[in-house]
């Protein structure tokens, strides 16, 4: 798993050129498998081109928001295991405003990516917790029964 924050994110919250998350992204999508956690526009259609699946999670604002207090609560202090060692978790007004936002701004233009890849990629999208809990269950499931095989 390769979140792209981290990727991003140096020590104290310095960040990389977008030209160098390129590179970081480029040398991950070179690799035989991989899954990519994270959501930077500007690598969207590199990640995208070179996936065979495409896990979309489309969250409604509260439950965003609800989940970075969250985050923000358990890891006060302290970096989280998904991010740079570092950073420590932080809220500020740019990223409520980016969460607040994404539907109006972002959530169309995202759909549309994705719909024009519709015939050549296995899109999935999520809307709650429930459906990607149903989704993991049958990965299990998926996995326990070639475990079987073997």
């Amino acid at each position: 798993m390769f979140h792209l924050d981290r990727l991003f994110w140096k020590a104290g919250w310095k960040s990389i050129t977008r030209e160098e998350l390129k590179r970081e992204i480029t040398k991950v999508l070179a690799l035989d498998s991989w899954i990519i956690d994270g959501n930077f526009g500007e690598t969207m259609n590199m990640r995208i081109e070179a996936a065979d699946t495409i896990i979309f999670l489309d969250f409604p604002v509260w439950l965003c928001l609800w989940n970075v207090v969250k985050r923000r609560i358990e890891y006060s202090g302290k970096t989280r295991p998904d991010m740079t060692e570092g950073c420590n978790e932080k809220i500020d007004l740019e990223f409520i405003m980016w969460i607040v936002s994404f539907p109006f701004k972002r959530r169309k233009a995202n759909y549309e990516k994705l719909k024009s890849f519709a015939g050549e990629k296995n899109i999935l999208i999520y809307r709650n917790r429930k459906e990607v809990g149903k989704f993991l269950f049958d990965c299990e499931i998926v996995r326990n029964k070639e475990k079987k095989v073997q």
